[in-house]
């Protein structure tokens, strides 16, 4: 019968434990629940502006060299885009062969 007893009391222990913790999850999914219910209904969406065409870098390249008249050098296509030199370097080429820039002197390009 003691044994009976101290049985109990112990699923008891493990019961009050057990509900304690459910009420402490019970209190986080609720705190988590209220942001969530407390915000604002949205206004109407606004139309969507026009997406701009991304533009690639050969044609960030070739819109700079258009913009100097007597030419530009490698250092300012560097500056003004951010690009590495190796990368200026390619473009470079790329816009040369296809005939879009020409080389004036070394290392100064000009729009065709």
């Amino acid at each position: 019968m003691k044994q009976l007893k101290k049985d109990l009391q112990a699923v008891l222990k493990s019961l009050k434990l057990a509900t304690d913790t459910v009420e402490r999850l019970m209190k986080k999914v609720e705190k988590l629940d209220k942001p969530v219910a407390s915000k604002k209904p949205r206004a109407k969406a606004l139309p969507k502006a026009k997406k701009r065409k991304k533009v690639s870098d050969s044609d960030a390249v070739l819109a700079i060299i258009k913009r100097f008249k007597k030419g530009v050098d490698g250092a300012t296509l560097r500056k003004k885009t951010g690009f590495e030199g190796r990368k200026i370097r390619d473009i470079v080429y790329r816009l040369k062969k296809r005939g879009e820039i020409k080389v004036k002197g070394k290392g100064v390009y000009l729009r065709s």
